[in-house]
């Protein structure tokens, strides 16, 4: 297994497969890609990195965009790296799960998030750009079918959605899947702008509230974030809280190590000074040994943004 220089193992591969997306949410982070990259891995080559990164103990991978599931390739590609890895997730804005959800599962995917910002058709269409509320939702249900679990990411805004946080909570217990409500994110140089100061909603009080009406409370080991289990008319809803902002235990048990869509290895979502090129390796025929160097490279460079 690999370790950073401040101890942290890492364990998982966040592979953007994409830059490009068929939503246009007006916050999107584009995995900290701030360019735009038209170069793309290939299959073969995203099969060849999970596969190395298999040996130095990177068991877990999920596949990420803009929106992985606009490549036509997306079946070849989660076929062909499953056999490398215990847990094979996605993340996705739902548009294209009803069709998707079954033959991805039957390709090897074993879970799936879901971008779900709003219930409500108006506030769903402010922040995606487009009016495909009833369309995710559709998919959602399909994907509850055959993937698990099945996780609503929420990222919570003031003047947009923080008034349905209860609301997004009685749906997660009546689909059965798993909510994860989620503070903005940004890098430290755009915490004081406008932008942050609109839209920047802070989750602590809401956490209080959840560890009130929690019947369990569980801290998972990535990020040291908390899962409450919340009663409610529907049944038991599972709640995830990340709060990544200024939160030194978030950055302390990070295990992940991120992969840019042309084929760079990034240390981290808020940093732009940490890239290093490995695609350009492969397709000069660098050896497995010669990847596996760049990728042990890339781990010493990681350090926790939040000290």
């Amino acid at each position: 297994m690999l370790y950073d220089r401040f101890g942290r193992p890492v364990t998982n591969l966040r592979i953007s497969l994409t830059q490009e997306c068929n939503f246009r949410c007006f916050f999107c982070h584009r995995e900290g890609q701030h360019f735009n990259a038209k170069l793309e891995l290939t299959p073969d080559e995203i099969e060849r990195l999970v596969r190395i990164a298999s040996r130095l103990g990177i068991n877990k991978v999920k596949l990420t965009g803009g929106e992985p599931t606009v490549r036509e390739d997306i079946l070849e590609i989660v076929g062909r790296i499953k056999p490398y890895v215990v847990d094979l997730s996605m993340t996705t804005n739902g548009g294209r799960l009803k069709e998707l959800a079954r033959p991805l599962a039957k390709a090897g995917l074993d879970r799936v998030n879901v971008s779900l910002h709003s219930l409500r058709r108006d506030v769903y269409r402010r922040i995606t750009g487009v009016d495909m509320l009833e369309t995710v939702l559709e998919g959602i249900e399909e994907a509850v079918k055959y993937l698990s679990p099945v996780k609503l990411n929420m990222t919570v805004m003031k003047g947009l959605n923080e008034g349905e946080i209860w609301d997004m909570i009685d749906f997660a217990a009546k689909t059965g899947t798993i909510l994860q409500l989620i503070e903005l994110e940004v890098p430290r140089e755009v915490e004081g702008t406008a932008f942050f100061s609109r839209y920047f909603y802070p989750l602590q009080p809401v956490e209080r509230e959840l560890e009130k009406r929690a019947v369990e409370t569980r801290e998972r080991s990535m990020h040291r974030r908390k899962k409450y289990f919340i009663p409610t008319d529907y049944g038991i809803a599972e709640v995830e809280v990340v709060r990544a902002m200024h939160n030194t235990a978030f950055c302390a048990n990070c295990t992940r190590l991120r992969v840019t869509s042309d084929g760079m290895f990034k240390t981290c979502l808020l940093r732009n000074d940490d890239l290093i090129d490995f695609l350009t390796a492969m397709r000069n025929g660098a050896s497995d040994e010669e990847i596996v160097e760049l990728l042990k490279k890339a781990v010493l460079m990681r350090e926790p943004y939040w000290k």
